[in-house]
């Protein structure tokens, strides 16, 4: 294997690490156009267990991903949403759609 090829493998490995999994890339895409509040991700994600969306966002905000807002209402309300980082991944997430969707008609047309 070249010295590139290599280091794209290095690559993609560090975007997997942050990225990978069934439910980071869903929870994001549900952060792409707005803050949402943890109540709101588990409506648009009811597959996913309490357990898991708290993890998955956890990590995101460790990754400098999402940041986490907490207003001392009552009851306490918790926000996500992109950091100026995080931001960074929208084309990404847009692309990863529009991959989708192309896959999706060439296999309807099959």
């Amino acid at each position: 294997m070249s010295e590139k090829q290599t280091e794209g493998t290095s690559f993609v490995q560090t975007t997997l690490k942050i990225l990978g999994g069934k439910w980071k890339i869903l929870i994001l895409w549900h952060l792409k156009d707005e803050a949402k509040r943890y109540s709101e991700l588990k409506q648009l994600i009811p597959e996913i267990t309490e357990k898991m969306l708290i993890q998955q966002l956890r990590e995101l905000e460790n990754d400098g991903i999402v940041n986490r807002k907490v207003y001392s209402d009552v009851p306490l309300k918790v926000q996500y949403s992109f950091t100026d980082y995080g931001r960074t991944l929208i084309p990404v997430l847009k692309a990863l759609c529009d991959w989708g969707q192309e896959h999706l008609k060439r296999v309807i047309r099959e």
